[in-house]
Parts: C-alpha cells; sequence; structure tokens
C-alpha cells in the first residue's frame, strides 16, 4: 500500500471521527494518530482549519451556509462530543435555553456559563460570548438534573456523499430547570443580583417537586438551599407544596450574605429588606 493511500485512508477515519463544524485540539489529533506534519497539511489543503493555537475545526461544506467557529454552541457541542469533557450548559444559560429568556436580564451581554471540565485553551479561544467557567462543586461529581436536548442532526451531505451533522442540532448536555435555578442562587451576591433572580423565580411555575427534592438534598452549598427557600417562600408557586423542608438539611447558625441586609427569620439568611416577609408586631400591624 502506498504512503498516500495510507494517508487518504487516515484521513477519511479522522473525518468520519469529526463531523462538519466540529473542532478539536492537538492532543485529540495526535490520538488518531495525525502528526503535526499532517496537521499542516490538512489545513492548508482546507480539509481542517486554524481556529487558534492548537486549536482546530473541520470546515462545514458551501452549501451549508455559515456556521463561526466562534459560536459558542459548537464550541460546547465539540467539547462534549469529540473531546468527551464532562461539561454541560448550565445556571442562567441553561435557563434561558429552557425558554426562560424573556425573564431574564443576564447582567451584560453574550454570558454563556459552562459548569465542569474544560481545557485550558477554552480560556484563550476568541468565542463571539463570554464563557464563564464553573467548577461542579455544588453537586460535586453527581449528573444529578443533568439532561440533554432532544434535537435531531441536520440535513444534508457531506463534502464525502456522507450525512452532514450540524453542530447546531446535535443533542446538548444542559442543567434541568431545577438544577440551573440552584446553579444561578449560587451566583449570589457577588455575581448576580437578588432582583434578577427575583423575576427568574416568578416564572419558574412548573419545576418538578420530586426533582427538586433530590437536588436540595445532593447540593452541597447551604447558602443556596436557604436561598432557594426564601425565594420559594416569597412567590409560593404550587410545587412547594410537595417539598419536604424537614428532610432537608439547612445547617444552623446566622449566614450573612448582604452587608446591610436583613436576617430572614425563617432561614437565618442576611439579605435585601424587600425579601425579608413582612411580621406582625403586637399591636397586629405589620412592620
Amino acid at each position: 500500500m502506498s504512503m498516500a493511500h495510507q494517508k487518504s485512508l487516515g484521513l477519511k477515519a479522522l473525518l468520519d471521527r469529526l463531523p462538519p463544524g466540529f473542532m478539536t485540539d492537538a492532543a485529540w489529533l495526535k490520538r488518531q494518530g495525525v502528526d503535526p506534519r499532517s496537521i499542516h497539511e490538512y489545513v492548508e489543503r482546507g480539509w481542517l482549519e486554524r481556529v487558534a493555537h492548537g486549536v482546530y475545526r473541520r470546515p462545514l461544506p458551501p452549501q451549508a451556509g455559515t456556521t463561526s467557529e466562534t459560536d459558542w454552541q459548537a464550541v460546547l457541542l465539540s467539547l462534549q462530543w469529540i473531546l468527551e469533557k464532562d461539561v454541560h450548559l448550565g445556571g442562567l444559560s441553561a435557563l434561558e435555553a429552557r425558554g426562560h429568556a424573556h425573564y431574564l436580564s443576564l447582567g451584560g451581554p453574550g454570558r454563556v456559563y459552562l459548569y465542569g471540565d474544560v481545557p485550558s485553551w477554552l480560556r484563550r479561544l476568541p468565542v463571539d460570548e463570554r464563557l464563564v467557567i464553573r467548577s461542579r462543586s455544588l453537586f460535586g461529581t453527581d449528573p444529578l438534573g443533568v439532561e440533554s436536548t432532544e434535537q435531531s442532526p441536520g440535513q444534508g451531505t457531506d463534502s464525502g456523499g456522507g450525512p452532514m451533522l450540524s453542530p447546531w442540532r446535535w443533542p446538548m448536555r444542559l442543567s434541568s430547570p431545577e438544577r440551573a435555578i440552584l446553579e444561578v442562587l449560587d451566583e449570589l451576591p457577588d455575581h448576580e443580583s437578588f432582583h434578577n433572580v427575583d423575576m427568574i423565580f416568578q416564572g419558574l411555575t412548573n419545576l418538578r417537586p420530586r426533582r427538586l427534592m433530590s437536588l436540595l438534598q445532593a447540593c452541597r452549598s447551604v447558602k443556596v438551599k436557604r436561598l432557594f427557600f426564601v425565594f420559594a417562600d416569597k412567590h409560593g408557586h404550587a410545587w412547594l407544596k410537595h417539598i419536604d423542608k424537614a428532610a432537608i438539611d439547612l445547617g444552623s447558625g446566622p449566614r450573612a450574605l448582604v452587608k446591610g441586609g436583613k436576617l430572614h427569620p425563617a432561614y437565618q439568611v442576611y439579605v435585601p429588606a424587600d425579601m425579608v416577609p413582612a411580621v406582625k408586631d403586637g399591636d397586629g400591624a405589620y412592620a
């Protein structure tokens, strides 16, 4: 077998593993048996595109239109499907993807929240949006509440006649609304505002209480669990009746979150005064 034929077979195998629009890095290419000289040749011939130092993308065919290599969806799907990283879309971004955008104020355009294991080059990738990377410390390695979208692959064929799977249409792993709201609460008070979270809670009328119970019991943050009930009590959605607070560890002792805040009488956490329920004084008047 000639060297050219071997290279042709190697290229075909590579392209079979890297769908159009997806990206990968030099370490992954090396594991596929592609040496630096071949990477350079593939870029020269247009079979790969260089996105950043050590990061490459397989171009979409011309008939597929344009999909920027800096679209965050393509980046995240590449991490999940090609590099097999344990990372998911979460927090505010997951709620937005779930259709709660009309309740959100993201506090600045283009923030995308990713939770989990990401390669070091992600932070220097020239993406269109600001990628906010968070650890999975809130639930540890427990994937509870991380779900997959049910999108189907895109239509069409690639340049070799095979199916063309657009990065916009692949299933994506992201937080359920129940997990996402707990991830949002973890941003308080330094990276998110109580007002924005209050507006989000207003729209969360259809949360699943059984899923919430499991997540609240698995959550490692007393702060997050106490804040959840501060907001949940305020809005009083129907699902709250099915949450057993006694089965959730809320810790002990007061917690100070907001400088100059007011202590919530039920959950012993200092929050903005307007988050504390009015109580009757000795004369029966609300204070």
